[in-house]
C-alpha cells in the first residue's frame, strides 16, 4: 500500500514539475502542511494547489480571478477572449446594446438569399428604433453625437470629452436641456470640461464648432453653472501658451520664455482684467523676439483668434511695466 502511494506521489511531483511553467505560479509566502516546502504551485485546471517538493494537495477549490481563455470558436480562440468592449459613457446606452450585423454571408461563407436580405433590413429597422424607449433618449443620443463631432474637430482628449458627456447626463436628469438649443448646451457643457481640466478652448472656438452664437453659449454656460452650483476659476494665461506655440511651430524655449513672462505679469497683477488669450498672445511674441524665433503680431493674433491691435497693446503694457527692452525690425 505504501508502495503505491509513493508512486502516486511520484507521478504527481513529475507531472507538477513538467507543467509548472504554464499551469500556475509560486506562492512564496505559504508553506506545505505535511513537508514545510515553499514551493507552491497553483494548477489552475484543477483548481488545485499542490506542493512541489512532496506533491500534497492542500487546497483543491479555490477560484481562479484570471481571465478567461477558453474558446468556443474559431474567432474567439484567434483572440483569447471571449469578453465585449467595455462600457462606453459617450454613447446613450454606454455601449451595452447590441447590433444586428450588415453582412452578406453567414457563418459558413455562403450568401445570404434575398429573401433573408429583407428580412435581416426589417430586424435591423425595428432595432434601431427599440434602442430609444421615449424622446429624452434619443435627445441624449442626439446631443452625444454633436459631444463626440465638436470634440474630435477640437481636438479635444477623450478624458475632457467623458467629463463633458457626465455633465450632460446631469442636466439632462434635471431637464434642463428641455426648451433648449441642443447645440447650445452640448458647447456649454464641453466649455466647462474643457476649463476644469485645465485645457481651455475659447468660446469662439467652441461656438465655430457647435454652429451657434457665442452669445448664446455664454448664456447657456452661466445658466448651467447656477443651476449644478459649478464654481470656475478664471482660465490663466499660461494655460493656452502650449497650444498657441505648438500652432506656431515654437520651440520649447520660447514655451518657457513666455510663461516666464507670464509669471511675472501675473505676480504684478497684469493679468486681472484681460482676456488670458491675449495676454498669452503678448507673452508668446515677445518671447518669440527674445529668443530669435520670432513670429509677426498677425500670425501670432489669428492663433489666440485675436486681433493684432490687441496684441500690440497688450505687449507694449507687459514691456512697460516688466521693463522689458524689445528689438523690432
Amino acid at each position: 500500500m505504501s508502495t503505491e502511494i509513493g508512486k502516486t506521489q511520484n507521478e504527481i511531483e513529475k507531472k507538477v514539475k513538467s507543467e509548472r511553467d504554464h499551469i500556475g505560479e509560486y506562492e512564496e509566502s505559504d508553506k506545505c502542511p505535511e513537508c514545510g516546502g515553499i514551493k507552491l504551485i497553483r494548477d489552475y485546471e484543477r483548481a488545485e494547489l499542490v506542493c512541489e517538493k512532496c506533491g500534497l494537495v492542500i487546497d483543491g477549490d479555490f477560484i481562479d480571478t484570471g481571465p478567461d481563455w477558453r474558446a468556443f470558436d474559431s474567432e474567439e480562440r484567434n483572440k483569447k477572449m471571449r469578453v465585449g468592449a467595455p462600457m462606453d459613457i459617450m454613447t446613450h446606452d454606454k455601449g451595452l446594446s447590441t447590433n444586428i450585423g450588415t453582412g452578406t454571408r453567414d457563418s459558413n461563407g455562403n450568401s445570404i438569399s434575398s429573401n433573408k436580405k429583407t428580412k435581416f433590413y426589417r430586424l435591423r429597422k425595428w432595432h434601431r428604433q427599440s434602442k430609444f424607449s421615449d424622446s429624452k433618449e434619443r435627445d441624449l443620443a442626439l446631443a452625444l453625437g454633436e459631444l463626440n463631432r465638436m470634440a474630435s474637430q477640437l481636438n479635444i482628449p477623450k478624458s475632457v470629452s467623458e467629463d463633458a458627456s457626465m455633465i450632460y447626463r446631469k442636466i439632462a436628469e434635471k431637464g434642463l436641456v428641455k426648451g433648449r438649443s441642443i447645440e447650445a448646451m452640448v458647447g456649454s457643457v464641453l466649455y466647462i470640461s474643457c476649463r476644469q481640466n485645465k485645457i481651455p478652448r475659447t468660446l469662439d472656438e467652441i461656438s465655430d464648432s457647435a454652429r451657434v452664437s457665442r452669445k448664446e453659449i455664454g448664456r447657456a454656460y452661466r445658466y448651467i453653472a447656477s443651476e449644478l452650483g459649478i464654481m470656475l476659476q478664471p482660465a490663466k494665461p499660461e494655460e493656452y501658451v502650449p497650444r498657441f506655440c505648438s500652432q506656431l511651430g515654437l520651440t520649447n524655449k520660447v514655451q518657457f520664455k513666455a510663461e516666464e513672462i507670464l509669471k511675472q505679469a501675473s505676480e504684478k497683477e497684469l493679468t486681472s482684467g484681460r482676456d488670458p488669450t491675449s495676454i498669452a498672445a503678448a507673452g508668446i511674441y515677445i518671447a518669440s523676439v527674445k529668443c530669435g524665433e520670432k513670429r509677426s503680431q498677425k500670425k501670432v493674433a489669428n492663433a489666440a483668434s485675436t486681433t493684432e491691435v490687441t496684441v500690440r497693446n497688450r505687449y507694449q503694457e507687459l514691456c512697460e511695466e516688466l521693463n522689458i527692452e524689445m528689438n523690432v525690425n
